[in-house]
């Protein structure tokens, strides 16, 4: 009797596992509607081009001609700062040349420095990104690129054709007109993006006042004052913006106004750029801008989550599909969408990760609008095979032949096997039971009177 509960516990548990499995795979087969609302928009602005994008996903939330060139003006200096720290150390000493003092004083912004000055790299980046003071600019190019500030140039060229700009070409640090000095807000916002995950870079732009201590030529300490109306009071309070975190601004007549501002609230971080603007609205741009940004829509934090039934990860992680104890998502999985939608609106596709702790990227599309993306990473590298051998090249994969037994797979199959089993000897116990009472019903039939009189006879 024992015996026999104990067989019928296993066997809820294994139709109980068939079932969820069943379910599940039914599940992330079934097709999905979407309903996809309009994307937020309403909001004007003077400013000719414009774009705001979300530092941790990377994903644009509004954009105006956001890939026509325009002059960028002293906005340049974030690609400047972003290429010296990672080019240089804060305490290594830049020695200002004459071409750094005579070239890049006179009407242009600057703190006075002379010939032969030497003030640490850390004092420059301040005096460059707050006072935004091109003598500044020139030397750190020209220390960052051993005594050569072209090869400094080239730096940055380089660094933002990394970064994926297309529309954007420099040819000095520090913004003065040139007719091949250039920049789309898109390209800006991607490099300004990138700036703000150097933690150095977000201090510096995020201070409000600094001080440069004496040097060999400035017996007096030097005060500098971030410029930026939004988030210092330095020579107005009007256009003061708690959520704003600092930025750079940037003017010539050519250029007309520009400004890079990052702003913080409601779970997102957000970086605007606004390029050919007025002296007179570029601010109230900006604050136009992020409020209705924050108003309109709302991020989804992912890392906390397990994968959603959009994911469908079955089929697309390859050997990893049946590990999912080894696969979890990073810190900065983040989709912004209007506050209208949810995440079962949206569509994702799985990519190659060329980081070596990421399996892969899973990114989000609202419509055909990226949102966001989350980093698939490793819990145990060391065990799990990249999710992307088996594939040709073409496809995106490593070409890499790797054979690994499904485990999942194979406690599935020997499920069903056991249940198939159970179930075939319940039906042999079943039926010799039923041919073992038919045969108890005729052996205690009572025979018929002929026969009995046809035995007695004989005998």
């Amino acid at each position: 009797m024992n015996r026999n509960k104990y067989t019928k516990k296993s066997i809820k548990k294994l139709m109980a596992l068939l079932f969820i499995t069943v379910f599940s795979i039914s599940a992330m087969l079934a097709p999905t509607s979407y309903a996809i609302s309009a994307w937020p928009s309403n909001v004007d602005i003077v400013s000719s081009s414009a774009i705001v994008m979300d530092v941790d996903s990377g994903a644009v939330l509004y954009e105006k001609d956001a890939d026509a060139q325009y002059y960028p003006a002293s906005i340049t200096k974030v690609l400047t700062a972003l290429v010296a720290l990672e080019n240089s150390k804060l305490n290594e000493v830049v020695t200002y040349s004459a071409d750094c003092v005579y070239k890049n004083e006179g009407n242009s912004s600057h703190i006075g420095r002379d010939l032969g000055e030497q003030m640490t790299m850390e004092e420059s980046l301040y005096g460059m990104m707050l006072e935004s003071a091109n003598e500044c600019a020139y030397a750190i190019a020209e220390h960052v690129g051993d005594g050569d500030v072209n090869k400094f140039i080239q730096m940055m060229n380089d660094k933002a054709k990394e970064l994926g700009c297309t529309n954007s070409h420099f040819s000095n640090p520090n913004g003065l007109p040139d007719p091949t000095h250039y920049v789309s807000a898109r390209d800006m916002a991607i490099i300004s993006r990138a700036a703000y995950q150097n933690k150095q870079f977000v201090k510096i732009c995020g201070t409000k006042s600094y001080t440069i201590a004496p040097t060999n030529k400035h017996a007096e300490p030097t005060l500098l004052n971030n410029h930026h109306a939004m988030y210092n009071y330095y020579q107005t309070n009007r256009y003061l913006y708690d959520p704003c975190l600092g930025g750079k601004t940037g003017y010539t007549v050519d250029a007309g106004a520009t400004l890079v501002t990052y702003a913080k609230k409601n779970g997102m971080t957000l970086v605007a750029v606004t390029l050919h603007g007025d002296t007179a609205t570029y601010y109230t741009d900006n604050i136009n801008l992020f409020n209705y940004c924050f108003d309109n829509f709302v991020a989804h934090d992912l890392s906390s989550q397990s994968a959603t039934n959009s994911d469908n990860l079955i089929g697309k992680l390859g050997a990893l599909n049946s590990d999912n104890k080894y696969i979890m998502r990073g810190e900065s999985s983040k989709v912004i969408l209007p506050a209208s939608a949810s995440l079962a609106d949206t569509t994702n596709k799985l990519v190659p990760s060329t980081r070596e702790d990421v399996a892969a990227e899973m990114q989000y599309y609202y419509g055909d609008r990226y949102v966001g993306s989350a980093d698939l990473i490793f819990k145990k590298a060391e065990n799990v095979p990249y999710p992307f051998h088996n594939i040709d090249a073409e496809k995106g994969g490593t070409e890499v032949k790797f054979f690994r037994i499904d485990i999942m797979l194979i406690l599935i199959i020997l499920a069903v096997l056991a249940v198939l089993y159970v179930s075939y000897r319940l039906l042999r116990r079943k039926s010799g039971e039923i041919l073992l009472k038919r045969k108890r019903r005729t052996d205690t039939r009572p025979r018929r009177s002929g026969y009995r009189k046809k035995q007695t006879k004989k005998s």
